[in-house]
């Protein structure tokens, strides 16, 4: 069980509001959560005049899930909890460096030509960053979402299927930049209409609920030598293809 806090028998998973312990009955509550906020974070983003910045990321996480979870909007550095966290293959960012990767993300993402070019790039550099203890894949879809149509397309979610898609997602964080997602995503990218039902397709896209979904969460100590030499290979690999600064 993925406890960071360390109190899962009190509060429940992750200090949920309803101390919730069943991880089936977190992620009902968590979707009917982002289905009842998904507008208003919508039109948060969308008020937005300028360039989105990791404040507007945050705040997009918190307007998800600020019913649900008391930290909502908070990374994982803020916490200070969760230093190394890792899903099943997936290693991501080290929490003191979140930040960095996700507004290595929206740098590109707020660019439109780079958006065009690079939109498995700009998803990739999202779910590297990893900011949050839960709740990562729905805040940072919004976000790519507005930002893909900032620069005049969208991507047909729906038409994605679940496993392809992270195995994809899983390959761009291990060698990023190579164009594994981008040629992925290619397929589904089509030019943005005056009306697009961005809350109808969201909703519609395959596993968003998190049905099935197993909790395969791990929060590493500083002194786990093996996630530390697991962190340090993927960072290597990630600073080869990128340099030091991503």
């Amino acid at each position: 069980m993925f406890d960071p806090f360390g109190d899962f028998d009190t509060a429940g998973y992750l200090r949920n509001f309803e101390k919730l312990k069943d991880l089936e009955e977190v992620k009902i509550q968590e979707h009917a959560f982002f289905e009842a906020n998904l507008e208003d974070a919508l039109a948060y983003l969308n008020a937005v005049p300028g360039p989105l910045d990791y404040e507007n990321f945050l705040e997009v996480h918190s307007i998800l899930f600020r019913d649900f979870y008391p930290w909502a909007g908070q990374d994982r550095r803020m916490l200070d909890t969760g230093r190394l966290v890792g899903k099943g293959e997936v290693q991501f960012e080290a929490s003191e460096r979140c930040r960095q990767a996700v507004e290595w993300g929206l740098r590109m993402g707020n660019d439109p030509s780079a958006m065009r070019r690079k939109p498995g790039v700009v998803m990739g550099a999202f779910a590297w960053g990893h900011p949050f203890l839960d709740g990562n894949g729905r805040a940072m879809l919004l976000v790519h979402t507005v930002l893909s149509a900032r620069a005049g397309f969208c991507i047909d979610w729906p038409r994605t299927r679940k496993n392809d898609y992270l195995r994809a997602l899983t390959a761009e964080l291990q060698t990023p930049d190579k164009g594994i997602l981008d040629r992925y995503l290619a397929p589904l990218v089509r030019p943005l209409t005056a009306a697009e039902d961005w809350i109808g397709q969201l909703l519609a896209l395959p596993g968003l609920d998190g049905s099935s979904q197993k909790d395969d969460n791990i929060a590493y100590r500083d002194n786990d030598a093996a996630a530390l030499a697991r962190y340090r290979d993927v960072r290597r690999t990630r600073e080869q293809s990128l340099g030091p600064d991503t």
